[in-house]
């Protein structure tokens, strides 16, 4: 049991049960409030629970001892991550959930292809074929017939 809770598809189902969360209870939060301010909000909460974290499990670190490299790409990492949010929130605004997220989940596809040509990862046939089925899954689901 104590092997299942340290590897990564037991972190990673967990965050799919939150994002699943998180945008049925982001499509209630912007109801009656603009999404961008809807952002900031969970930008705050987000980053207090961070912190919380931080501190609970000892894991601070001193900043000087973050290269460069690093600082860069999580600065952009979280420029792309406020960009994606913002744009998040404007669609569950204006569309459903179950049609938003869907297409939101493309990200999947988006990985996978950026993984190959940016970082020289390599994906088998059976790999890209469960990247088009997702691809193709997240179409069917946020279609409207």
């Amino acid at each position: 049991m104590k092997s299942i809770l340290l590897g990564w598809p037991f972190w990673a189902l967990l965050s799919a049960g939150f994002a699943a969360m998180t945008a049925i209870f982001a499509k209630v939060g912007v109801e009656n409030v603009n999404s961008d301010f809807a952002t900031f909000i969970r930008t705050i909460v987000i980053l207090a629970a961070a912190g919380v974290m931080v501190y609970v499990t000892g894991n601070w670190q001193s900043p000087g001892t973050v290269s460069g490299r690093s600082w860069s790409f999580l600065v952009l990492s979280g420029l792309a991550t406020g960009a994606s949010w913002i744009c998040y929130f404007r669609a569950l605004k204006l569309g459903d959930a179950a049609r938003v997220a869907p297409i939101d989940k493309l990200s999947v596809v988006f990985v996978a292809i950026f993984a190959v040509l940016f970082l020289g990862e390599r994906l088998s046939l059976p790999n890209w074929l469960g990247v088009c089925l997702i691809a193709c899954g997240a179409v069917l689901v946020a279609y409207r017939a």
